[in-house]
Order: C-alpha cells, then sequence, then structure tokens
C-alpha cells in the first residue's frame, strides 16, 4: 500500500463521539482529508466483553484500510485500552494513535498537584489503563477514576443540557471531586458533548483534558515527522455509518454546526 501526503486520516469510534476527534482534527489540521467510520449498529462498545471489543476493532479497522490511510486514529478510549494492537496488527504498518495515551500525556502535563480524575465507560475503567499510562509517565501521580455508563447514551440522544443529565453527571462526579483532583480527563470521546454540564458541576479550577484535542495535537506531530502533512485545501470529512445513517447525520448537524454530505451505510 502507497501512502502520500494527500492519503487520507482515518478515524473510527463506536458511534457520534469519535466526532470530537474529527472537529479537533480539523480545527488543527484543516487540509487533511478524513474517513470516519461510527459503529452505529454495535454503540455502546464500553459494556462489551474485551473478546467482543477485539473483534469489533478488527471490524472496524479493516472497513478504513479499504481508503488507503496514512494515519488510524482510534477515537474510542475502550478500544484504546484493550484493542490497539489489534489495530496495529490490521493496519499493517500505518501509524496507530490512540486517544487514551494522548489524554494521559496531556492530564500529567496539565496537573499541578499530581492528583488526577479519569471517567470513562466501564470497561475502559475496568482495563486500569489510565492509570498505568498516567504512572508510566509520572510515577507519582495519583489517580482516581468512575464509570459513567450513562454518559454515552445521554450524548447520543443530544441530551447535553437536560436536568435529568445534570442530576446524572453530578452523582458521578461528586465522588471524585472530594479527592481533591486538581484535573479531569474526559476518558470516552462521547463525553466533550457534554464537557459544558461537567464544568460547571466541577468548577473553574479543575483542567478538563479532552483527550480527542490530545490526539490531534499528537497526530500533527507524527505526520510532520513522517512528512505526511497535507497542504491542499480543505475537504468535508467521508462519514461512514453501520446503522441509522439519517439519525448519525442529524446529530453530526447539531454536533459540528454546519449541513452535511450523506452518511454512508457500510456492512460490519
Amino acid at each position: 500500500m502507497t501512502i502520500s501526503a494527500s492519503s487520507p486520516v482515518g478515524i473510527f469510534d463506536s458511534g457520534i463521539g469519535g466526532l470530537t476527534v474529527v472537529k479537533a482534527i480539523q480545527s488543527l489540521l484543516p487540509s487533511e482529508r478524513i474517513i470516519y467510520f461510527g459503529d452505529t449498529a454495535r454503540v455502546p462498545y464500553g459494556s462489551k466483553s474485551q473478546v467482543t471489543i477485539r473483534k469489533y476493532a478488527q471490524d472496524d479497522t479493516a472497513i478504513l484500510m479499504k481508503y488507503q490511510p496514512k494515519m488510524i486514529i482510534v477515537a474510542c478510549n475502550t478500544v484504546s485500552s484493550l484493542a490497539l494492537d489489534v489495530v496495529q496488527q490490521v493496519g499493517k504498518g500505518v501509524p496507530v494513535l490512540g486517544v487514551l495515551e494522548a489524554g494521559a500525556e496531556l492530564a500529567v502535563k496539565h496537573s499541578r498537584n499530581n492528583r488526577i480524575g479519569v471517567i470513562g465507560t466501564r470497561a475502559t475503567i475496568a482495563s486500569n489503563a489510565y492509570s498505568l499510562a498516567i504512572s508510566a509517565i509520572d510515577p507519582d501521580a495519583e489517580v482516581f477514576s468512575s464509570p459513567c455508563p450513562l454518559f454515552v447514551p445521554l450524548a447520543e440522544e443530544g441530551y447535553i443540557d437536560h436536568p435529568a443529565s445534570g442530576m446524572i453527571a453530578r452523582e458521578y462526579l461528586e465522588g471524585l471531586l472530594v479527592h481533591g483532583v486538581d484535573t479531569l480527563v474526559l476518558g470516552c470521546t462521547h463525553y466533550p458533548i457534554l464537557r459544558n454540564m461537567i464544568e460547571e458541576i466541577v468548577g473553574p479550577d479543575i483542567a478538563i483534558i479532552d483527550s480527542a484535542e490530545a490526539v490531534a495535537l499528537r497526530a500533527k506531530e507524527v505526520l510532520v515527522e513522517n512528512n505526511l502533512l497535507n497542504d491542499a485545501g480543505s475537504v468535508f470529512p467521508h462519514l461512514l455509518v453501520s446503522d441509522l445513517p439519517q439519525k448519525f447525520k442529524t446529530l453530526c448537524e447539531l454536533f459540528l454546526g454546519r449541513d452535511i454530505p450523506d452518511v454512508e451505510l457500510v456492512d460490519v
């Protein structure tokens, strides 16, 4: 497979959450072509077994590989924590970035008191992957984690400022705040959709780490290092889903704030 600067950046996630990565990449690297696959037929991943998640990762990567990407970004923290090696195997030498490692690095950089909170899906939190990644960077850092399983369906339904969402978020987050964390990692790419509500609850003194923004910064570094940065004009992402393309299109427009072309339905 021959790749060049004009080859696309492939991104996949379990559903709409990975659009936070699309948005961050477009903001930082507006000339890059993006192929995005959202596995809307099988969302959410965070409640599935490790065996199932690894199978899904294999399928998702195979779909992106048809487009000969120059890089694959795993916009799913669950896959980042449990199946990044699968993506690398199927990717056959294509650079692979996971949102988890990028988020961990940025969290350590921002924390002043070495007390870092992490929220994510049950699978991500149970894997302990963020704690391990943060400890590998700074062994003195203390990590306090909490699963927030209802955040994904709330984000998927567009309940970004619903009173019920606020009540659930407060219930999830108050247990972390008692530990005196000064940094909070949004350990699922769906969660930035709820960022304003989360910020209201935790207050202005806690730095919010958006793993989507972190992986966009890392992607730029890797593309520059490999002389693969595209400087041709901007192109709208090619969006693929495994189910409900019309609902996905509506949520995309709500989230990205602009009309989008039709979303393509693909089999997994």
